[in-house]
């Protein structure tokens, strides 16, 4: 009897003892399963900015979208039409026939930006989307394509491809190459405003203007409150004909 009742003792002990292991490993396994499923969206964007950062290898895109730009060379001359007046007035060169032009569709890169002054040479995209922005910079649908006569709305990332704004200056020249003509505009307004702020654009303008947009402060790493707003006048590139 004696002995009976000690072997049971001595089970019960030993179960004692498994439950004193397992049931704070499971906990802790749980505890841990919970904190990564919160972390794991913040981690993921760290993991991308990390990538972002220590990458060494430039990732090639160009099979990921559709892209419809054919560079065209520049016009050094001005026409002959146009007289000897060397002013930083708006010209027109020429006019293109709408039904010359390839209208993007959504996603497309239909050009280049570039602004020498800031080291800026960038892909032009139809959309503003986070991946239109990945590789480069994007046209808001809802402004008006180069030539047009309207206002051009140009978002980009202020810690990537729109990242050296930061050393835009007023007089600067900013060119949009398409494959049906090449463009120039002049910097003449820098403002920093509130990202809610429906005063920073007009899109009924009926001039042809450029506006490039990005987060602000210019290093601050994910969304912020304010944006800077580059504002640049019309200079020269054809004119669509929107009867032709």
């Amino acid at each position: 009897m004696s002995d009976h009742h000690h072997h049971h003792h001595s089970g019960s002990h030993s179960m004692h003892g498994k439950n004193f292991i397992i049931l704070p490993l499971v906990f802790c396994i749980l505890i841990l399963g919970i904190c990564y499923l919160v972390a794991m969206p913040k981690l993921s964007t760290y993991v991308a900015i990390a990538k972002g950062f220590f990458s060494d290898n430039v990732k090639d895109f160009s099979d990921e979208y559709r892209n419809i730009f054919v560079p065209i060379a520049e016009e050094e001359e001005e026409p002959e039409t146009s007289g000897s007046t060397e002013t930083a007035k708006p010209r027109n060169n020429k006019t293109v026939p709408i039904s010359s032009i390839e209208f993007p569709r959504y996603g497309d890169q239909f050009g280049e930006l570039i602004i020498e002054d800031c080291q800026i040479d960038v892909k032009f995209f139809f959309g503003d989307s986070r991946k239109e922005l990945d590789y480069g910079v994007g046209m808001f649908t809802g402004s008006f394509i180069p030539g047009y006569g309207g206002t051009i709305m140009v978002a980009g990332h202020n810690n990537t491809y729109f990242n050296k704004l930061k050393y835009a200056d007023i007089g600067q020249k900013v060119k949009i190459r398409t494959s049906y003509g090449n463009y120039t505009y002049e910097i003449n307004k820098i403002d920093v405003k509130r990202y809610t702020d429906k005063t920073s654009y007009d899109l009924d303008a009926k001039e042809e203007n450029l506006i490039m947009y990005t987060c602000y402060p210019f290093d601050t790493l994910g969304m912020t409150s304010k944006r800077c707003f580059i504002y640049a006048k019309y200079i020269s590139g054809p004119v669509i004909d929107k009867n032709a």
